[in-house]
């Protein structure tokens, strides 16, 4: 009679058992319900791992560094510095300044002439028409005073320079090298941000001060008119500071260049993802950094700075343009005529200028009667002593 009680109870405690099987067998693998009951028991303790290398979703595919910094809806700006929505109403370019901004111009114009002399220039209408349009877009949304004129310059080289007086030059390097439109907005609003600040006749400024200080030194110091003399021959070298700027007016131009291309509609993010990649590509292949980058590169604490005025300074947008299928094909017939240019240079038959030491490494024939070689240099010796 015992024996009956203890065999219902062993039944009842293996059919919980199947019960509680049954149950967290769909927590730890919901594909094996069909599959025998023993099978999760198994292996319920090895699931959790394959799912940690799986394969993020679509929607995550950018690396960490790319993640869009986190932006706040509500800003508190400091001072009208930081304020987007009074750009244009501020003066950023403020500070001492030897020149008006109609001499400021007509600088720009006569330093333009001689760029455009030594340089290439495209002259497609549909890429010159379409970078002057995104600039435009940039200097109505800016602070700068002077108008500019944008063009485009024949140059494998990643890089823009913007000449005071608003003169502005885009690289075709540079919209090859950009993968989106706001990347190339992003250079572009950096570029007119340092004319904005009249960054280039500030730093010339500078200069000229510190020479006019030392005049009275060279005058009454052992030199007399020979020191005066040789200040004007230094007083050449100014130029070169137009397009030399500091770490704090590079600093500087980050900090508007954010404000600028995010009132016109770009991502902010769009400027620092392409730093980081910038960087990134320096670091795999040294070297490789852009000659742009070269006097002011994109040190990591410049990239931080950006990345920290954008969650203090720019509230969160809904949306913000990224890129554009104009851009894609602006830079796709962008390349073909770059790809043109190259096979031109290349084509065989053409003309080229070679060094004499060229001529004599490649066995060149010594028929031509007017033709010399570097032994037949003249050779100063020694005269032989009298006796």
């Amino acid at each position: 009679m015992t024996q009956i009680p203890r065999l219902a109870f062993g039944l009842t405690v293996a059919g919980l058992l199947v019960t509680a099987v049954a149950f967290a067998a769909p927590q730890t693998q919901q594909s094996g319900q069909s599959s025998g009951q023993s099978q999760p028991q198994t292996q319920a303790p090895q699931q959790p791992a394959p799912p940690q290398p799986a394969p993020p979703p679509p929607a995550q595919t950018k690396a960490p560094q790319d993640q869009p910094v986190a932006q706040q809806d509500t800003v508190h700006p400091k001072n009208s510095k930081e304020d987007v929505n009074d750009i244009g109403n501020r003066n950023v370019g403020k500070g001492i300044n030897f020149y008006s901004l109609e001499h400021e111009i007509a600088l720009g114009k006569s330093l333009a002439q001689e760029v455009e002399k030594s340089s290439k220039l495209i002259d497609d209408p549909v890429v010159t028409e379409y970078v002057n349009r995104v600039g435009q877009n940039l200097v109505r949304n800016s602070d700068a005073r002077v108008p500019f004129t944008i063009k485009v310059i024949d140059s494998d080289e990643v890089n823009a320079f913007a000449l005071p007086g608003g003169f502005f030059y885009v690289n075709s390097g540079l919209i090859l090298r950009a993968q989106e439109e706001s990347e190339l907005a992003g250079v572009m609003a950096h570029e007119i941000a340092h004319v904005a600040a009249r960054h280039g006749t500030k730093n010339a400024t500078k200069g000229e001060a510190m020479q006019l200080a030392m005049i009275p030194l060279m005058l009454l110091g052992p030199g007399g008119w020979a020191g005066y003399g040789i200040y004007e021959a230094a007083s050449l070298a100014i130029p070169v500071t137009y397009l030399k700027f500091s770490r704090d007016a590079e600093r500087e131009a980050d900090f508007l260049g954010l404000q600028y291309m995010y009132k016109a509609g770009y991502d902010p993010n769009a400027y620092v993802t392409f730093f980081e990649r910038i960087q990134a590509d320096e670091k795999r292949r040294p070297g490789t950094i852009p000659k742009v980058f070269s006097t002011h590169p994109p040190t990591p604490d410049r990239i931080q700075s950006s990345q920290k005025e954008i969650a203090r300074i720019l509230p969160n947008r809904p949306e913000y343009i990224v890129t554009t299928s104009e851009f894609d094909s602006v830079k796709s017939r962008l390349r073909n005529i770059m790809f043109a240019r190259k096979a031109t240079d290349n084509a065989p038959g053409k003309p080229t200028l070679r060094t004499k030491t060229e001529q004599s490494k490649q066995g060149t024939s010594t028929t031509d009667p007017n033709a010399t070689s570097d032994d037949d240099r003249p050779t100063l010796k020694r005269r032989p002593e009298q006796p």
